[in-house]
């Protein structure tokens, strides 16, 4: 099966728009699944607290144009979760923490603990599936075993075999660099996707 994995959309039509029209016309029929930060937050992190009971319009970037390209499954992503602090809507509860697909988790990636050198450090829980993909902190990158500070090198449009090992891909965002990764799951494969070539 082909998998279609992107996320960090941050509400931007344009860029969705992009990256959606990409994928239709590389793989088709792969199903399309996003990694969290569908919306965009317009309350930062450190006035969240300080506010309550706003409006979905006071506190995120929703247009009627950018609710209909919302088609696919998604996980949900810190955005998410901070418009249904500052609101109290239940809007995105529906929104999973993790979906898993053949052989990958999908999470949205603020979960994870990152070091000082923005290598991963933790997880919060356990990840049964060798592959784990998630978005979060905007930057394309593999990161391979056990000891998640090795990264290891990839160019974009190259198909990358995965072995036995076990992978953290952080696929990158929509939003500005229009990045997506294809992941066959029959061949265990992936390959990271720019919109903007």
């Amino acid at each position: 099966m082909k998998y279609a994995i992107f996320g960090d959309l941050h509400s931007n039509i344009d860029d969705t728009k992009a990256v959606l029209r990409h994928i239709n016309q590389v793989e088709p029929k792969a199903l399309k699944v996003c990694l969290g930060d569908i919306y965009e937050c317009t309350i930062s992190s450190k006035m969240a607290s300080s506010v309550s009971n706003l409006s979905l319009e006071e506190c995120a970037i929703v247009t009627e144009e950018f609710e209909e390209l919302i088609t696919f499954p998604s996980v949900k992503g810190n955005q998410e979760e901070r418009i249904k602090q500052v609101s109290g809507i239940n809007r995105f509860e529906q929104l999973p923490d993790n979906i898993i697909i053949e052989g990958a988790t999908l999470i949205h990636g603020h979960q994870i603990i990152w070091g000082d050198d923005m290598s991963i450090t933790d997880i919060p829980y356990k990840v049964d599936t060798p592959i784990l993909f998630f978005g979060h902190i905007h930057r394309s990158r593999i990161f391979v075993g056990e000891d998640t500070k090795l990264q290891l090198d990839f160019n974009f449009g190259e198909e990358f075999k995965l072995d036995n090992e076990r992978y953290w891909i952080n696929v990158g965002p929509v939003w500005v660099d229009r990045v997506w990764c294809l992941y066959d799951s029959t061949n265990r494969t992936i390959t990271f996707m720019n919109s903007c070539e």
